[in-house]
């Protein structure tokens, strides 16, 4: 089963094989730990945890051009596992990809994940191209 925390070697490859132009946006769904696992051992709930790796790493995110998108709270499953939940769920923007992978190699930003890592059960990183919007479900297709 491949990681759904950090992205695997693979992915981040193929994530850097795609087009290096324009913004991007980052659809971010999170599960979250009801207590944070640290490697250290500390104690904290998954929400602590998840609130001290967004503190830091939010002047590194916004020194590179990132930008919350769109913020919602997730109310239940239409289409899906019924089972299925999201305690975050966010489109984070980005100049172009360059700044993303820019942000996950800052030395900064790599301390802040210790904290993601503890405090994330699960989660989706998906990465979108914006795209015009249209009058329909399909009017964007090609």
């Amino acid at each position: 089963m491949s990681d759904l925390i950090n992205p695997t070697k693979e992915q981040f490859a193929a994530f850097q094989a795609l087009p290096d132009e324009g913004p991007i946006h980052m659809l971010n769904l999170v599960r979250l730990r009801e207590r944070a696992t640290y490697e250290d051992g500390r104690e904290a709930t998954g929400v602590e945890a998840y609130k001290a790796y967004a503190r830091e790493s939010a002047p590194v995110f916004e020194r590179l051009g990132g930008r919350q998108h769109y913020v919602a709270r997730f109310d239940g499953i239409v289409i899906g596992p019924e089972d299925e939940r999201w305690d975050l769920v966010f489109i984070a923007e980005y100049p172009n990809p360059a700044a993303f992978v820019s942000m996950i190699r800052d030395p900064v930003y790599r301390e802040a994940v210790k904290h993601r890592t503890a405090a994330v059960s699960e989660s989706r990183l998906i990465r979108l191209s914006p795209q015009p919007t249209g009058k329909g479900f399909g009017s964007v297709l090609r």
